[in-house]
């Protein structure tokens, strides 16, 4: 393939992939169907790859078809987000700051993590995205991020561009609803086996930290449920379907289940990873200060 790709061939193929035909594209575009049939084969022809088949009275889109369409409702949509950036009146006076959040953060750690940046004095405009830890690192390396939260730095023999700081770390306890606590807070934590309990999954750093810690104690717990997503965990813990792993910065509300003891020498870790040259950003750099205040970790 020798040809830049055409974005008008290629807005033309995204109209007719939206509105499930040539005509109607046609329609909502002002354009004749010739017109658009015609951008969509140049844009073929270029790509050297056939975007659309005939399925009966219906044109649908091939393999290669679905992957253009990906990208194109990026480009677009990146170009609609630069059209509005524009035409902010405020753009030379505002601080914009793109976070990736790791989908097993917890909300309300999320929240003051970023608050610091929030809290500058220039006006900040805040995006924030959740997603998995690597998709979140790729994203990075793309630039379309400033910094990504996480619960686990960046992995051994990870790019020298990147480097990660420990934000906060808290301690985790085990806490139940008023019920659970009462059955099981005595001998506690010899009481927990074979009690029911919910748990992050697998993939969740916390998660190998919580099964040493069983194994060493030979404590073998009823484990009711596990979640990729700590908010629903801990949505679950609170109505009382099983004790579960909490921290003092996710709890602390007059409804926060009771806490059966702490988990010694088990700890939440929060990470800020972002590109070095990134570190001129006044939003990380809010975020680095306040942690380095909230010392000693």
């Amino acid at each position: 393939m020798s040809e830049q790709i055409n974005f008008k061939h290629l807005h033309y193929f995204w109209a007719v992939a939206h509105a499930g035909g040539v005509t109607r594209a046609a329609e909502q575009l002002g354009v004749s169907t010739q017109t658009v049939s015609g951008q969509i084969s140049r844009l073929e022809q270029s790509l050297e790859r056939t975007l659309f088949r005939q399925q009966g009275r219906q044109l649908v889109l091939t393999e290669a078809g679905h992957v253009a369409l990906r990208y194109a409702d990026q480009i677009f949509m990146l170009g609609e987000e630069l059209q509005e950036t524009l035409e902010d009146a405020q753009l030379d006076k505002t601080i914009r700051l793109a976070a990736g959040i790791s989908d097993v953060l917890p909300k309300t750690i999320a929240l003051q993590l970023l608050e610091p940046a929030l809290r500058l004095d220039a006006k900040v405009r805040l995006q924030c995205g959740e997603g998995d830890f690597d998709e979140l690192l790729a994203d990075l390396t793309r630039h379309r991020l400033d910094v990504v939260l996480a619960d686990r730095p960046l992995p051994a023999g990870g790019t020298q561009a990147f480097q990660s700081w420990l934000l906060m770390r808290s301690p985790v306890m085990i806490a139940g609803a008023a019920a659970l606590w009462q059955r099981y807070a005595a001998g506690f934590p010899d009481s927990l086996n074979q009690a029911p309990i919910l748990l992050p999954s697998r993939h969740h750093v916390l998660r190998s930290q919580l099964d040493q810690w069983f194994e060493e104690r030979r404590i073998k717990p009823d484990i009711v449920a596990e979640f990729d997503d700590g908010a629903l965990l801990d949505a679950f813990g609170r109505q009382g379907f099983g004790l579960f792993p909490s921290t003092a910065h996710t709890g602390g509300d007059a409804h926060m289940p009771q806490a059966l003891g702490e988990i010694d020498g088990v700890w939440e870790h929060y990470y800020a990873i972002a590109n070095r040259r990134r570190l001129q950003h006044p939003g990380v750099q809010a975020m680095l200060q306040a942690a380095i205040e909230a010392a000693p970790l």
